[in-house]
């Protein structure tokens, strides 16, 4: 009603893509539903190195009547996995030149070895427990590719839509199987008579060295399977790309690692990721011997164990999927993850202080506690790597997440080896862990987000 013909300036759109990407060629892409195989494939193998990495402290009682391991042996056991990070930047070039097949195949070979020469049953136990060692190490050889691949996977198998999701499956089913060892190994090996109030009748060393040995001729098994299946069939990309993202062109690996060691933003949430999930890999990996002065079991410290990793994983997969359906939103939910981290590994330090700060200290608010620090902690996993590759977007996925794996595991390894020093008394790991959930979440609300990848997806004609 008197609305007069409408100037060019008015018929201008709100949202404009950058010049840079108005010129760029339309892109084909496609989604493959052999994408769902590939992760199959490839989650089944992280659940496995995750089992193997956690076989040693759920069953430390049972493996120190066994083969004389002490709490420093169990510390280092458990320390081969951050160790097996050391050569990273080797795996990580390996993947951004030669794909995810070949680094793949490389890690479940190494895999493999290590489950073979820890299997193999020698009489000597000196010389068996240098296998032992050994096989735990190469096993921790195979982490840089298995915890930093999944990210990598997603981007180049799925459409945008589905990349969070995939991202979460990817990289928390290794944690998964960190909570599998904590109910396989303390239900099939038998706890030694002395760590169990019903049971009156002894068992034998080689009763449970027997056990011990079932369960690591099961996890052999399970490996070769998997490599066979990996060097059957295991494509390192579809035919074609499933988004504008998985075909755009990616810094080099050298323009890469400089580009990340330069970005303050980077660096920033590096640490606030590094730090909780560093102290919490090697905070669950003895939750056994954090567990037993306040009169947990073997078996009821593995329960807690694996009730808070499942817990994590299940609600880390959800978050993940409600971050795909609200894009953009990814500090908000780390905020509020961290928040919760914080208040209850906050109220389970304070449950073991109940003689000074009287706190409830019952086998309740140490299940509660204990697992609600696990979800929260193990669920913000996923949510930080989608956000490390949007704050440094064209840099590959492989090699961010390779980056950041590693520091996780420096600060994992860090803590291990003062704990072969400090491991009478475990409290001082409670602190630890409550300090480095509020460091993360300093560190995450000051943080500044870009969503580079995002935009390029929305904007840019497929």
């Amino acid at each position: 009603m008197g609305a007069g013909s409408s100037t060019e300036a008015e018929r201008e759109p709100l949202l404009v893509p950058r010049p840079t990407e108005t010129s760029s060629p339309p892109v084909n892409s496609r989604v493959y539903r052999r994408r769902w195989l590939v992760l199959t494939m490839f989650s089944l193998l992280a659940l496995i190195q995750g089992m193997v990495w956690n076989f040693w402290g759920p069953i430390q009682n049972s493996a120190a009547h066994a083969y004389g391991f002490t709490k420093s042996d169990i510390a280092v056991l458990v320390l081969w996995g951050p160790v097996g990070f050391i050569p990273w930047l080797l795996f990580m070039w390996l993947m951004d030149k030669k794909g995810l097949r070949v680094s793949l195949l490389l890690s479940a070979f190494l895999m493999l070895l290590g489950a073979a020469l820890r299997s193999i049953p020698l009489t000597e136990q000196p010389l068996r427990r240098w296998l032992i060692h050994g096989g735990q190490f190469l096993n921790g050889l195979a982490g840089p590719t298995i915890m930093s691949a999944g990210p990598y996977l997603s981007t180049t198998w799925f459409a945008p839509d589905q990349r969070a999701t995939a991202t979460a499956v990817a990289s928390l089913v290794s944690y998964l199987g960190s909570a599998a060892s904590f109910v396989v190994g303390p239900l099939v090996v038998p706890a030694p008579n002395d760590t169990q109030a019903g049971i009156t009748m002894a068992v034998s060393n080689s009763s449970i060295r027997d056990r011990i040995q079932l369960v690591m001729y099961s996890e052999l098994t399970a490996i070769a399977v998997l490599f066979v299946a990996v060097l059957v069939y295991f494509p390192s990309r579809p035919p074609m790309p499933p988004s504008v993202a998985a075909a755009s062109q990616r810094l080099s690996y050298r323009s890469s690692i400089c580009r990340l060691l330069s970005n303050l933003r980077f660096l920033m949430i590096s640490l606030a990721y590094a730090v909780p999930t560093g102290v919490i890999a090697g905070w669950s990996g003895v939750l056994d011997m954090i567990l037993t002065p306040v009169n947990v079991s073997q078996v009821d410290a593995g329960w807690i164990g694996f009730w808070s990793i499942v817990g994590g994983c299940v609600f880390g997969v959800a978050m993940a999927r409600f971050a795909d359906s609200i894009r953009g939103m990814l500090k908000l939910i780390l905020v509020l993850m961290l928040a919760g981290a914080s208040l209850s590994s906050t109220w389970f330090t304070l449950t073991f202080l109940s003689r000074f700060t009287h706190f409830p200290s019952t086998a309740a608010t140490l299940y509660t506690s204990c697992i609600l620090v696990g979800i929260f902690c193990s669920s913000s996993v996923p949510i930080f790597f989608e956000l490390f590759i949007e704050t440094v977007y064209p840099v590959p996925e492989g090699i961010t997440c390779g980056v950041v794996t590693f520091l996780g595991n420096l600060v994992t390894g860090l803590l291990l080896f003062f704990l072969t020093f400090y491991c009478k008394e475990l409290s001082w790991l409670n602190w630890c862990l409550t300090g480095s959930c509020l460091f993360s979440l300093a560190l995450i609300l000051f943080f500044r987000e870009s969503y580079d990848r995002l935009y390029l997806d929305v904007f840019v004609s497929v």
